[in-house]
């Protein structure tokens, strides 16, 4: 507090271009992610897997996809993909950000998919392992490429 009474100049500034750097990199990796996260799942949930949910959990599923709820979803997602993978891998390897992401994807999905399971009434294991799977291979994929654009 006493330095930056001191040296306002200083301060002020070196802090507003660190912040301006850091939001910019950040919605620059964002931008990738939501690029590459948006088709991938929509050609995942559209069309390759649509009769295996539509099987396993057809009767849960609603009949119009509420949009609203779906874009809440990625918009936080997708921070949480580039905050705690892509960010932190940015002067790594590839192998780093495909491990972390891979992580972040067994861990994210692995929660909701573990969550149904424990509570609902006979949750499949086949949609369980599955779908966890896909969050594994989905997140690697989509930090890896987030990262190798954004850099």
């Amino acid at each position: 507090m006493l330095l930056s009474r001191l040296y306002p100049y200083y301060f002020g500034k070196l802090f507003l271009n660190n912040f301006k750097d850091k939001y910019m990199t950040f919605l620059k990796f964002y931008l990738f992610a939501m690029l590459a996260f948006f088709p991938l799942d929509m050609i995942w949930l559209g069309w390759l897997a649509r009769g295996f949910y539509k099987k396993h959990m057809g009767h849960w599923m609603t009949e119009q996809t509420d949009w609203v709820t779906a874009a809440i979803f990625y918009l936080l997602f997708l921070s949480g993909l580039v905050y705690f993978v892509v960010l932190p891998s940015m002067n790594g390897t590839s192998m780093d950000v495909l491990l972390r992401g891979a992580f972040f994807g067994l861990i994210t999905y692995g929660t909701y998919e573990l969550t149904n399971r424990a509570v609902m009434a006979n949750w499949p294991y086949t949609l369980v392992i599955v779908d966890i799977l896909w969050g594994v291979v989905l997140c690697a994929t989509v930090s890896w490429i987030s990262w190798y654009f954004g850099r």
